[in-house]
């Protein structure tokens, strides 16, 4: 358990770490910062403006690119549905009127004698077998509906036909072709029956029947995509031909019979909650009605693959997109903040200099007004204690000497005192590249504190390694470097706490001064952001932010490096890298 929590929050650093400066970055001081600009809007308005700008007519091209794409692959399938649909009813109708056609000829061809002669019949039959397949049998009918000659495989000879239906209807049109049905042969059959009218009124009917198998084959034969079929019904719904996905013959189909249309017409229809494309045509002059069926789901599988790509393709065009918004603004943003930064330390960094400046002026005054009543009173008391001396009665007497000597030693550590706070205001008015000792500067440092550590208990521990060179550098800005930081030390710090410095000298000749203190230590999520500019962990207890941010700018401008390590609640520890020789920019 304590592992996962270990690598969740080493995941949620290295996040953190991740995450553009300024979006870590929050102000502690009450907004006194000095940062106008709210850097965090600037860039969510921009990733939110150029996403619209760029995605919205992305978007909006694709959709209609899509909707139009679709449309033409559903026009495309209806119109080739229509063409097969065409095909197979001029197919369909032909194989009627042809039959029709043949019909008519031979009863107005041949007279009722003739006809009515089996022989004669059979061989009118024979040459229609050999003219076209399908022909069954071949009959002829009186007015009064009675078959009286026959010819074929079924005993259908004396058969009366009257009051029939398709009787009536032959009287009526002259012509009658009959719904496929199983009659008096008990097998799938249809009947063509054409009338013959003559002068006298009489007329009579040559009725001839096909088998289905001929007429099924002429629908089969045609090849349908889309997983299609193809077959007959009636103006009932009846199925009169084979259907693989419907009902049996005879059966009613699961749809609603097409309206008349003497066009080939097409619609969508629900059979069993799957989509089909239904095209139907009536054939003209019989009962029949062609249906071509096909599945929508399979006719648009070509169109699926299509729409998985381009909506892949839009996928990936987006997340692209999003992601060079986001890396551009990200980074044009940065830079703003970056320079807005920049700004702010030069102003700020300015404004420090100009305090010390004052400050330093200040301690000079001070200096110079104490040294002069400091003088005084040295000269005055030398010259008390050499009149002394030089009398006989109190040489030896210690009573009056040595309070004199005691004033004269304090005298001296006060000028001591003094001279400290002129050399340190002197360096900071004046940038001057020297040979400096960094022992000496943390010593003259330290002094400057002595008090405030006897105040507060605090155990200050110096460690010099041997044979510490001198280096080139501005002893006034490294005089403020080790001053922030003892300063921030002190200031993490409860009574009784312990500050280590260690000097040492490194294998690339840089001195190491190391800094480490006991106190509250900084967390992992803030240690990157304790060098910007006005951010403090000292919250309301009137930390600015501005030391380390200038001690980092001091660091940098005499060619040094400054770190930090630090565990929260055992301490910190500052490591700055000085190298022997003063840097470009701090001789400039």
């Amino acid at each position: 358990m304590a592992e996962r929590n270990a690598l969740i929050e080493r995941g949620m650093l290295i996040l953190s770490q991740l995450k553009p400066a300024f979006l870590r970055h929050h102000s502690d001081s009450g907004g006194s910062d000095g940062q106008i600009l709210n850097f965090r809007r600037i860039w969510e308005l921009a990733i939110l403006l150029t996403s619209i700008v760029t995605l919205v007519p992305l978007i909006l091209i694709t959709s209609v690119d899509y909707q139009y794409t679709k449309r033409s692959i559903e026009s495309e399938n209806s119109l080739r549905t229509l063409r097969v649909a065409s095909n197979i009813r001029h197919s369909i109708s032909f194989f009627f009127h042809e039959r029709l056609a043949a019909l008519s000829f031979i009863v107005r061809d041949s007279s009722y004698e003739e006809l009515a002669d089996p022989e004669k019949l059979e061989q009118i039959l024979l040459n229609l077998r050999q003219s076209f397949s399908g022909f069954a049998d071949l009959g002829l009918i009186n007015q009064s509906g009675l078959q009286v000659s026959y010819v074929g495989p079924y005993n259908l000879l004396g058969k009366n036909y009257d009051g029939q239906p398709w009787f009536e209807e032959v009287q009526e049109k002259g012509f009658h072709i009959s719904d496929v049905f199983l009659g008096f042969r008990d097998a799938p059959h249809l009947v063509i029956a054409v009338k013959r009218q003559l002068a006298d009124g009489q007329f009579y009917v040559l009725r001839t029947a096909f088998d289905t198998e001929r007429f099924n084959g002429l629908i089969a034969n045609f090849d349908l995509s889309g997983r299609g079929e193809a077959f007959v019904i009636n103006q009932k719904g009846i199925i009169q031909s084979p259907s693989r996905r419907n009902a049996k013959l005879f059966e009613k189909v699961e749809f609603a019979v097409p309206p008349h249309s003497e066009r080939t017409e097409v619609m969508d229809v629900m059979i069993n909650d799957e989509s089909f494309l239904v095209c139907s045509a009536y054939i003209p002059d019989t009962p029949y009605i062609l249906i071509v069926l096909k599945e929508k789901e399979e006719l648009i599988k070509v169109w699926k693959g299509t729409r998985l790509r381009l909506i892949g393709f839009l996928v990936v065009s987006i997340v692209v997109i999003l992601l060079v918004i986001l890396g551009v603004s990200t980074y044009m943003v940065n830079n703003m903040y970056t320079l807005d930064q920049r700004r702010l330390a030069a102003l700020h960094k300015v404004e420090y200099s100009n305090k010390l400046a004052s400050i330093g002026r200040l301690a000079a005054g001070i200096a110079h007004e104490i040294n002069n009543p400091l003088a005084i009173i040295n000269e005055k008391a030398g010259l008390i204690k050499d009149l002394f001396t030089y009398t006989k009665t109190y040489q030896n007497d210690e009573k009056i000497i040595a309070p004199l000597t005691s004033i004269i030693s304090s005298v001296e550590r006060c000028g001591k005192i003094t001279r400290r706070l002129l050399g340190f205001a002197r360096h900071i008015d004046d940038s001057v590249i020297d040979t400096v000792d960094v022992v000496a500067v943390i010593e003259e440092v330290l002094s400057f504190l002595k008090k405030e550590a006897e105040y507060r208990s605090i155990a200050i521990k110096v460690e010099i390694a041997d044979q510490i060179p001198p280096l080139q550098c501005d002893r006034g800005k490294l005089q403020q470097i080790f001053l922030n930081i003892v300063n921030n030390a002190f200031a993490a710090m409860d009574v009784g706490g312990k500050l280590d410095i260690k000097v040492s000298y490194d294998s690339q000749e840089r001195i190491l001064v190391k800094v480490r203190d006991n106190g509250y230590g900084i967390s992992q999520e803030d240690i990157g952001k304790i060098f910007e500019p006005f951010f403090s962990t000292k919250k309301g207890s009137g930390g600015t932010g501005l030391g380390l941010s200038v001690t980092y700018g001091l660091v940098q401008e005499i060619g040094g490096k400054i770190g930090v390590e630090s565990v929260v609640g055992e301490g910190t520890t500052f490591t700055v890298a000085l190298p022997l020789t003063a840097s470009t920019a701090d001789r400039e």
